[in-house]
């Protein structure tokens, strides 16, 4: 059974840095795109950031470009998510998505394009 687990989030001060893990089992994690998403209650889930199968191309969402860097490592099957220069508008659960195959399309910020998803681990930054 596939497995998708994040870890990482905590409460942080604005300005600091936080760095999610997304461990993944059972799954073909070297072959598939990878992305990180974040969700406040009420509204949408918005998408964040892709990397594609081998690492060398990554998309990022206008709101952490400059801010976040996606990483990946594929002899571990670990995603990661370096977060700095947080923000209180950065309070959200983050959440690793696998993606059906090993590019990040033009459509990556679109939650369906997503074969499996963790639970969530919740970040929260403070004023």
């Amino acid at each position: 059974q596939v497995q998708v687990v994040e870890s990482g989030g905590g409460l942080v001060q604005a300005g600091g840095s936080l760095r999610l893990s997304c461990t993944t089992s059972a799954l073909n994690f070297a072959e598939r795109a990878m992305a990180w998403f974040r969700q406040v209650p009420g509204k949408e889930r918005e998408g964040l950031s892709c990397i594609n199968w081998h690492g060398r191309i990554t998309m990022y969402g206008d709101s952490v470009k400059g801010r976040f860097t996606i990483s990946r490592d594929n002899g571990k099957n670990t995603l990661y998510l370096q977060m700095n220069s947080l923000e209180p508008e950065d309070t959200a659960m983050y959440f690793c998505a696998a993606d059906y195959d090993g590019y990040c399309a033009d459509s990556w910020p679109i939650p369906s394009e997503y074969e499996y998803w963790g639970q969530g681990t919740q970040v929260t930054v403070s004023s």
